[in-house]
């Protein structure tokens, strides 16, 4: 099984809320499907990348990680779901093989964003449409794996680099959805209120990211009581998509079409 980094959503570990904010961006994706082949790209484990797939639509996941990869093609059993190591931002794919693709919660850690939004216009087809998830900048709170986060109007305008027609929309949850993210910062701003000289940011990164890697399961198994197993009763259904995004919306939700480098490339066909 694929290390828990904090990015790897688990059910019975990471907090409700969180798991209920993931599906609700994928049950979005889901509703705005066609026909046709669905590149899911980060997809960890699959288990979202499954809920892609009909009758008409094929999926294949790709993600950096090979335990990932290996863990979603052992749990497959014949479900139809493809799965591949890649790197987002160099995709072993040949341009315009997709109608369809998904980049849920990516985007934000990649030092050079762009490289991974130019791949995934450049393996859709002409009139294919892509997904970006991904924090809404001023509402997240401090992860060392994001590296670069947006605001609408500079998820926007990455994205229109790359697409013609882009619309970004927040996914936003319910009163208790915020006050359990809320007093989950709370907790967390008391905690990294202890590091008083700052330690954290002075120390080189790696170290930064090992030290968050491995206390961040700690953290949520000493939530797991009140916050897990789905005892807060939080669910998908207490996230819904908005026009109205403001500094307090959790996460923004962008429909990027007419990819403007779906034709070419030379790469092997997935």
């Amino acid at each position: 099984m694929a290390q828990l980094t904090g990015e790897r959503p688990r059910q019975g570990v990471t907090p409700d809320s969180l798991l209920a904010l993931h599906e609700a961006g994928y049950r979005e994706v889901r509703s705005r499907l066609g026909s046709g082949r669905v590149l899911d790209v980060g997809c960890g484990e699959g288990f979202s990348s499954r809920t892609l797939a009909g009758p008409s639509r094929s999926v294949v996941g790709v993600d950096y990680s090979g335990e990932a990869v290996i863990a979603a093609s052992m749990a497959g059993g014949g479900d139809g779901l493809k799965v591949a190591q890649m790197d987002a931002t160099a995709l072993g794919i040949a341009g315009g093989s997709f109608d369809w693709a998904c980049s849920s919660h990516l985007v934000e850690h990649f030092a050079d964003p762009a490289a991974h939004v130019g791949e995934v216009s450049r393996v859709l087809a002409p009139g294919g449409t892509a997904f970006f998830i991904t924090p809404n900048r001023p509402a997240d709170f401090e992860n060392p794996f994001h590296i670069v986060l947006f605001d609408p109007g500079e998820l926007r305008s990455l994205l229109s680099q790359f697409f013609g027609d882009v619309t970004v929309l927040g996914l936003d949850g319910s009163a208790s959805v915020k006050a359990d993210f809320a007093a989950r910062r709370a907790k967390a701003e008391r905690i990294l209120a202890l590091d008083f000289l700052d330690l954290r940011h002075r120390m080189p990164r790696r170290w930064y990211i090992a030290l968050y890697t491995h206390l961040l399961p700690v953290a949520y198994r000493i939530m797991a009581r009140s916050a897990t197993g789905g005892s807060t009763g939080i669910t998908d259904r207490d996230f819904s998509v908005t026009t109205a995004i403001d500094t307090t919306t959790l996460v923004l939700f962008a429909v990027a079409r007419e990819p403007r480098r779906a034709a070419g490339g030379t790469k092997p066909r997935v």
